[in-house]
């Protein structure tokens, strides 16, 4: 039986094995897939495993997107990119990391109607998903990107990656017409960011990267201020419908019954 893990710390969150165990049974597919927690010193030896075909494909969460690189064969266009990696698999007894998340992200924000041409982005954190999500906005032709995270150092790191992002302080809101939170603040129940968007106005599009739980404090707020709110789930389903399908060539299904399955959990 073919085995697949998602590796990450925490990892407890995660809801990729009900997604994939789900679509592996509707396939008849002979595999299993778990959720593994992982520190970094142990990231090295998941690749060992890959490479003696004792694991087929793994996902990464945070907060190991970069920090596999050093240990991966070669890495796609879209995962050089971005330096991120949240897909990896054996192709020709070379290990591949790869990225998803950039399809994810933009399939997600087609769906919720609110288009990134031309808008004005605020993007709350500057690890794990934000490489991929930044990607995705300059190939949607987003008019500005702005970065704010707790470390600042951290965010002047992407803009080695990309051209023309700003840069602001942690506490400061600028103007915006999409604010997405890409931190993990929102994971546990009582977590609360610590800024004031009161007066940000309405009609804008709050976005949290985070899926589970379904609405953090961020999506409350942004909601109780009149503005759209959207959690991560569909960029969570279509980053893994695109795994999926690398690693086992079938297109799964994204049914009612696929997003109610996260949703129920």
């Amino acid at each position: 039986m073919k085995k697949y893990l998602v590796i990450g710390n925490p990892i407890d969150h995660s809801l990729s094995p009900l997604l994939h165990n789900f679509w592996i049974k509707e396939n008849n597919i002979k595999a299993i897939y778990k959720r593994k927690k992982i520190d970094k010193e142990n990231l090295e030896d998941i690749i060992l495993q890959i490479k003696k075909n004792q694991i087929q494909g793994v996902n990464v969460t945070v907060p190991h997107k970069k920090n596999i690189i050093p240990f991966i064969d070669q890495l796609s266009p879209e995962a050089e990119a971005t330096q991120s990696v949240n897909t990896i698999y054996l192709n020709e007894n070379k290990v591949i990391g790869h990225n998803t998340d950039i399809a994810g992200f933009e399939l997600s924000l087609k769906k919720t109607k609110y288009y990134a041409y031309d808008k004005k982005i605020f993007i709350l954190g500057a690890g794990g998903v934000v490489p991929s999500i930044i990607f995705s906005l300059k190939k949607m032709n987003a008019s500005s990107i702005i970065i704010s995270n707790r470390t600042k150092h951290k965010a002047l790191e992407l803009q080695k990656l990309f051209k023309n992002l700003e840069i602001i302080d942690w506490g400061k809101i600028p103007e915006f017409d999409i604010i997405i939170n890409a931190t993990s603040i929102g994971l546990r129940k009582n977590d609360r960011i610590d800024l004031d968007f009161s007066k940000v106005g309405s009609n804008k599009l709050f976005y949290d990267v985070i899926y589970n739980p379904g609405e953090t404090n961020f999506l409350k707020e942004g909601k109780k201020l009149g503005n759209q709110v959207e959690n991560g789930k569909l960029m969570f389903v279509y980053q893994a419908y695109e795994a999926f399908r690398l690693w086992h060539k079938v297109k799964p299904n994204i049914t009612k019954e696929t997003l109610e399955l996260i949703e129920n959990d």
